[in-house]
């Protein structure tokens, strides 16, 4: 099949004229200016993808800065301690980083609700953050919403405080070990409890905490119909991001949505952290994978 070839829009003509010039002023040969990467003033932003720590050298050669992975697939594998350390192995041979985790809690380990387990959740997340700290990691991500549902008929403001209380008890953990926890707001598909970037803040008010911060997922925004104007509004409080497509949280660049309005949001307040693609389900990770890193870079550089 013949290639087409993708004429850039004036816009984009202009940007990288600009560089040209630029590049030619500075010394360098014309070949070098055509095919340089970045170029222009474009906003771009430390790029990640959710996935097996195994994929970290397909994703560093796919444009990445660091993997994303899971709490139960890397931290606290199901084949125990003996599989962890060769997971931190695997790491310090590939010396991809993994910047955060998620999937802090399995839905068996309630926050709130009369089947609250707090000490249980406690005890994991003391391992979970120590053994983040081990493996040089930033970011463990508190989502985890079947594990915050509010039961049927449970007074809000009880299961509120609860969770208040619970995370206030994390936070010297996330302190101890140098890494923070990041709020994470689901959509209401998932969980019915936290499900705005200003229902997070309020988790992060009330803990105080240096480690407590808050999670922006730009996918479950879309699902809520939450504007752009809300990272403006809450951007002192966000750490890291997540992305994927609305519809079905595919990767940037295979339903075709543009989230421009976002990541131009990110750009206002000065956002410099990491955006991961967090999907679950894939076609082709590789070709969906590599695909999506390359349509954010361009709407990135575009906003």
């Amino acid at each position: 099949m013949t290639k087409l070839i993708d004429f850039p829009s004036r816009r984009n003509f202009l940007k990288t004229s600009t560089g040209m010039v630029t590049g030619i002023a500075a010394g360098l040969a014309v070949p070098e200016i055509l095919f340089a990467k970045n170029i222009g003033p474009g906003y771009s932003l430390q790029l990640g993808v959710f996935a097996a720590y195994d994929k970290a050298d397909y994703l560093r050669e796919s444009g990445c800065t660091y993997i994303e992975e899971s709490v139960g697939n890397f931290l606290i594998p199901k084949d125990g301690d003996a599989q962890y350390a060769k997971n931190l192995q695997q790491l310090h041979q590939e010396k991809f980083p993994i910047k955060s985790y998620v999937i802090l809690l399995p839905g068996s380990l309630k926050t709130l609700g009369p089947d609250a387990n707090h000490q249980a959740i406690l005890e994991r997340t003391d391992l979970v953050l120590k053994r983040a700290k081990e493996c040089g990691s930033q970011y463990v991500v508190f989502g985890s919403g079947a594990s915050r549902i509010i039961p049927e008929g449970f007074d809000r403001d009880k299961a509120k405080a609860q969770h208040i209380e619970l995370t206030k008890k994390m936070a010297p953990l996330a302190e101890k070990y140098g890494v923070t926890i990041a709020v994470e707001p689901l959509n209401r598909g998932e969980t019915n409890f936290i499900n705005s970037l200003a229902e997070g803040v309020e988790i992060v008010d009330a803990v105080k905490s240096p480690k407590v911060k808050l999670l922006c997922d730009i996918f479950h925004m879309l699902k809520e119909d939450e504007s752009p104007d809300e990272i403006v509004k809450f951007g002192k409080h966000i750490v890291h991001c997540h992305i994927a497509e609305k519809e079905n949280r595919t990767p940037p660049g295979v339903k075709g949505d543009d989230f421009r309005p976002y990541l131009s949001a990110l750009k206002k307040i000065g956002y410099k952290g990491g955006l991961s693609i967090e999907c679950f389900v894939y076609t082709d990770f590789d070709k969906e994978a590599r695909r999506g890193v390359e349509v954010l870079k361009q709407q990135l550089s575009e906003v």
